[in-house]
């Protein structure tokens, strides 16, 4: 299992998300509460990047329609179809950096 790191935890305060490109895979890292978490960034519903939508809590809503996914473990919390869960990833925090592991 490798690592990689997302950003400094002095950028990344609580209630923002980012987006990183890693190993291929656009992933959110949010600060939910000083705790980090990461899960894909794209929208299994239409692919749309959930770090351009709203956090509320641990609650991330797609900017386009409204998908509902919580970042803590990547599963869909509401939206009137069934889709994809989100694939959650681990994160570590070394002194001032934020590392997602794969």
């Amino acid at each position: 299992m490798g690592k990689i790191i997302a950003g400094k935890t002095s950028e990344i305060t609580p209630g923002k998300m980012i987006k990183i490109n890693a190993d291929g895979r656009e992933i959110l890292i949010a600060n939910i509460g000083g705790n980090y978490f990461a899960c894909d960034d794209s929208c299994t519903h239409a692919g749309a990047s959930l770090s351009q939508g709203v956090l509320e809590g641990e609650i991330v809503t797609c900017g386009w329609h409204g998908a509902k996914f919580n970042c803590v473990n990547g599963k869909l919390d509401k939206f009137p179809a069934k889709i994809k869960d989100l694939k959650s990833y681990h994160t570590v925090i070394e002194a001032d950096n934020v590392f997602v592991e794969f």
